[in-house]
């Protein structure tokens, strides 16, 4: 057998082995009623935005054609940026490709080898690697456990101390306490970073999430917030001071050694923050939906997760994970089913987002379809 022969067999190997544990992934198109995507307020298909992203296209080229520090520095960038720094409260914003992109330059650009960062033991992937990135000392506390928090920050450091948390986060649903651990970090002379990825857009009165709503946009450091979910389009974007955004052009790797994103989709983010201001009843209706279904799920399902339109529903074992959202789609909703290492083991479960184009009437045929499902389980 030869080299690649060989090699061929060893991922043969990885994929059964995965496939027996229950964990192999697949690419699904969409189907059915979409209960799954972060398309929270219904923009990714709006026809204004849509609309706007033909028009930019008319003067616009297809390619940045090259990172931003080379000739990829296109007007529209810096516009854009302009007003994502005044959506989201801060001196200003850099525009990164991706929310992945955005948090590894983050970390990477502001912190040293002789800091210590405090990380939320169900941080994001992208926060985690990020965070890893940077060979700093890392402490990871249990989710939301500000005593723990309190203790890491306690311990004696030679650098910085830098907490990192998501303000509602992705798998459970769960809004964070963020004001008590601006607390604990000003006690003990730390600084704040707050992925806003599932707020922008669903909290305070700009939209900008969490951090304006609390009124604690003075007490972080930096903020970070992605386009494709609330928005409809894509890219991400770090929102702080004039200083934190110099910093990143200079050292965050992730921003300086990636092309540029696509001109035309500063034009998607506009548009996306126009149809925002011109339809709250859009973000309204989704935390409406989201406490309806919530309250629906519960008389039925003792393990429902969540206070956001994430709506967690646990199945425990990877196979009734898979089981459920079988049968879910064959009664056709689009739910997936999340295993670890996503969440942890044992904690599958459906994740489920509730989305302002979802009728009323399908989230209760929904709610009354899983319902069965659970009943023919525990049968």
């Amino acid at each position: 057998m030869n080299p690649l022969e060989q090699f061929d067999a060893r991922l043969a190997a990885t994929l059964a082995e995965i496939r027996a544990a229950g964990l192999l992934r697949q690419l699904r198109l969409p189907h059915g009623i979409d209960l799954v995507s972060n398309d929270y307020l219904g923009l990714a298909g709006h026809p204004y935005i849509c609309e706007r992203m033909r028009e930019a296209l008319a003067h616009l080229p297809a390619g940045s054609g090259g990172s931003r520090l080379l000739r990829g520095h296109h007007e529209v960038f810096q516009q854009v940026e302009e007003r994502l720094a005044a959506f989201s409260g801060t001196e200003a914003a850099l525009l990164y490709g991706s929310g992945y992109a955005a948090n590894l330059g983050l970390m990477q650009a502001i912190v040293s080898p002789a800091d210590l960062i405090v990380s939320d033991g169900l941080n994001h992937a992208s926060l985690i690697d990020g965070i890893r990135l940077t060979k700093a000392r890392t402490e990871i506390y249990p989710h939301q456990n500000l005593e723990a928090l309190e203790a890491a920050l306690t311990a004696p450091r030679a650098g910085r101390a830098i907490v990192v948390t998501e303000s509602v986060f992705s798998m459970d649903g769960d809004l964070t306490p963020l004001t008590d651990i601006a607390d604990v970090a000003e006690r003990h002379g730390a600084v704040l970073v707050v992925d806003e990825a599932h707020a922008t857009g669903l909290w305070g009165a700009r939209g900008s999430g969490r951090v304006e709503a609390l009124g604690l946009r003075d007490r972080v450091l930096a903020t970070v917030h992605t386009g494709g979910k609330s928005l409809g389009s894509g890219g991400a974007w770090v929102a702080g001071s004039r200083r934190l955004w110099d910093v990143m052009v200079n050292r965050a790797r992730s921003f300086i050694f990636s092309t540029a994103p696509l001109p035309v989709l500063a034009a998607a983010l506009d548009a996306g923050l126009d149809v925002m201001a011109r339809e709250p009843e859009r973000c309204a209706e989704v935390h409406r939906k989201s406490a309806w279904l919530r309250q629906k799920l519960a008389e039925v399902a003792t393990n429902v997760r969540g206070a956001s339109p994430i709506v967690p529903i646990i199945a425990g074992s990877n196979e009734s994970a898979l089981e459920l959202q079988a049968g879910l789609f064959a009664a056709g909703f689009d739910v997936r089913a999340i295993r670890p290492p996503t969440v942890p083991r044992g904690t599958a479960r459906l994740r489920v987002t509730v989305r302002y184009p979802v009728s009323d009437d399908d989230l209760s045929r929904f709610a009354s379809e899983l319902a069965r499902l659970l009943k023919l389980r525990a049968a």
